[in-house]
């Protein structure tokens, strides 16, 4: 049988603690803070850089065809937000402090299609699911976007195939580079090259696709 007056005598001497759902609620918020700054490494927080649209295309030779340009394909290394160095051997690594707004290849379709429309050369452009009904559609691959230590550079490479929206057969395909000088080697200074050199790059895309 129980001793119930026992039970009494050691609750007294030894209480059970209580929780409340306040008092659990702030270990629980600094431990996801903790995370959190072990997540980013605790590292400061990179420069966001942008890219431009090419303004001075030029009119002459417009068309009235409507295009659609699709989102660039490129290597996992450079589907991302990070600004690549490459070195003499051939290793890649990150620009530290630096980033780009976007990720790459989001970030050139829509420069692209920016600078189609400061140049006026089509009746129409878009991205594709916009409702426009296309005569042709722009298929880029980004095969260079990097600063190259070994020359000292800025890399932009980029091929554009012209591909009928009805026949889907190509009607034209070329490789389009650019290379910039990259003065210094922070972040910053990579970050402009290589915005020169995409400038270069898209402004001759948008003349060859007229």
């Amino acid at each position: 049988m129980i001793d119930v007056k026992s039970l009494e005598h050691c609750s007294r001497e030894k209480p059970v603690p209580t929780f409340s759902r306040k008092a659990l609620a702030v270990p629980t918020a600094l431990l996801a803070a903790v995370l959190m700054l072990a997540g980013c490494g605790g590292g400061a927080v990179p420069t966001t850089y942008d890219l431009s649209a090419p303004r001075d295309v030029g009119r002459v030779g417009g068309s009235r065809a409507a295009l659609v340009v699709a989102e660039p394909t490129t290597v996992q290394t450079l589907d991302s937000d990070r600004v690549i160095v490459k070195d003499s051997s051939g290793a890649l690594s990150f620009a530290g402090g630096a980033q780009w707004a976007d990720r790459v290849p989001k970030l050139v379709q829509t420069r692209l299609v920016q600078t189609f429309e400061n140049g006026g050369r089509l009746a129409s452009v878009a991205r594709p699911g916009e409702r426009i009904v296309p005569d042709t559609q722009l298929n880029t691959d980004i095969r260079s976007f990097n600063i190259d230590t070994a020359s000292g550079a800025a890399v932009v490479e980029i091929t554009a195939k012209l591909v009928g929206d009805r026949s889907g057969k190509v009607q034209r395909a070329r490789l389009f580079t650019a290379r910039v000088p990259a003065s210094g080697g922070d972040g910053g200074a990579a970050a402009q090259a290589l915005d020169r050199a995409l400038s270069q790059v898209l402004i001759e895309i948008v003349r060859w696709a007229r």
